[in-house]
């Protein structure tokens, strides 16, 4: 049976190792539509990876994950992770990034997360702020049903990663989308979540 659009995003009694090493010990999570989870905890705990596991970028061990299923060639959960430049070709401008996921740019400047004068821009041409916002964009013009949020304003200034997280929570809630914020800052999640979900109460 395929599940309808407007399923939650759930992760059931996931187990996941690396080397031998187990991270995830039976962790289980869910994100509705149009909610805003945050997984707290300290680094090192198992978040990202949990993040991960979530988004397809790991196959777990042990247990299940469901969700909305893939409409062509879009994913329904979008993984945006903290250091966005990593995931832009370098030799390649903005406007070819956002192209290559099938971004129509005039959709893009419509987010607000990304300025025209970004696009003829390369990715060592802007700041840290400026790259994750590109990042964000290509992310929720994929129509995704579910972001995995891991630290994604880590390491920018506290203007900086409030206008962000205004702009996406804006988007997230006028289209329904479920959003997991990761992060070890408790004050931050405070400010941005529906609820907020410790690491350890959920891994065994």
């Amino acid at each position: 049976m395929t599940a309808p659009a407007d399923e939650p995003l759930r992760g059931t009694d996931l187990w996941f190792g690396y080397d031998g090493e187990q991270v995830l010990r039976g962790a289980s999570i869910a994100i509705e539509p149009g909610e805003v989870v945050a997984l707290w905890g300290p680094s090192g705990c198992g978040k990202s990876t949990l993040g991960k596991v979530l988004a397809g970028w790991h196959k777990p061990d042990r247990g299940e994950v469901s969700g909305p299923p893939a409409t062509g060639r879009a994913r329904p959960t979008q993984l945006v992770l903290q250091h966005s430049g990593r995931a832009m070709n370098p030799r390649w401008k903005i406007r070819e990034v956002l192209a290559e996921g099938g971004s129509d740019l005039d959709e893009v400047l419509r987010t607000r997360l990304v300025r025209s004068e970004w696009l003829d821009a390369f990715s060592h041409e802007l700041s840290g702020g400026q790259l994750q916002r590109v990042n964000l964009a290509r992310a929720l013009l994929a129509k995704p049903r579910h972001v995995i949020a891991d630290e994604i304003t880590a390491s920018l200034d506290p203007i900086t990663q409030a206008q962000i997280w205004q702009i996406l929570l804006d988007g997230v809630r006028r289209d329904g989308i479920g959003v997991l914020a990761i992060s070890h800052d408790r004050a931050l999640l405070d400010r941005v979540a529906d609820r907020i979900v410790a690491m350890d109460d959920i891994n065994a």
